[in-house]
């Protein structure tokens, strides 16, 4: 097919919808991957175990499982939004992000593994996050439609109880609740906060953990 025929294609906008949806898999897939790439390296050189070949395939096999998710989510996500503005003959309402994110997530991040926690942790915190009232009120940013929304910094005095309230919460689970404390982040702890009470001598101390 001539590549001229081809791009006539891609761009009909009888096409457009679909495309969108092959755009966004491959969109999620290499965000994933630049993403969990360097993270499972730097986690694998910080706390890995055993050889550096079982380390590599560790590395590799957490992207490709944080890749493939995304690109299945983007997917299931963007079908589901375009079969439900077509149920509702062409018209797009507040409630189908919801429910399209709602089956996306529960098909793709139902699953409890790893990667898939990190990844909903990470999500949730953002949702938690987006409480904090915000400095200027969103009506006072008029955009295009293109950029809609533009994410605006949250309020600093109350930003300020909501760091204080989340360090005071999660030293005291490591310290009294650590068995409820999510993996990753209760390696680094550890590293960072108990480690630091045991050295044998000055290489211990300063260039070697253990």
């Amino acid at each position: 097919m001539p590549l001229e025929t081809l791009n006539r294609i891609i761009l009909d906008p009888a096409y457009a919808d679909y495309l969108a949806i092959l755009k966004g898999a491959r969109n999620g897939l290499v965000y994933g991957a630049k993403v969990r790439f360097p993270h499972a390296l730097v986690m694998a050189i910080l706390f890995g175990k055993g050889s550096w070949k079982n380390r590599i395939k560790s590395i590799l096999r957490a992207t490709k499982t944080h890749a493939l998710n995304l690109a299945k989510f983007v997917t299931i996500y963007k079908t589901l939004l375009l079969l439900q503005r077509k149920a509702n003959r062409g018209k797009a309402r507040k409630a189908d992000t919801f429910i399209a994110g709602l089956i996306g997530g529960y098909i793709v991040f139902g699953e409890r593994n790893a990667i898939n926690e990190q990844i909903v942790l990470y999500i949730i915190s953002r949702v938690v996050a987006s409480f904090i009232p915000r400095d200027v009120p969103a009506s006072a940013h008029p955009y295009p439609e293109r950029d809609a929304v533009k994410p605006l910094p949250p309020n600093a005095r109350i930003f300020s109880f909501f760091a204080a309230v989340a360090w005071g919460a999660v030293m005291y689970l490591f310290k009294e609740k650590g068995e409820t404390i999510q993996p990753g982040l209760f390696n680094s702890m550890t590293y960072i906060y108990n480690d630091s009470n045991y050295w044998e001598d000055l290489r211990t101390l300063i260039w070697h953990n253990k």
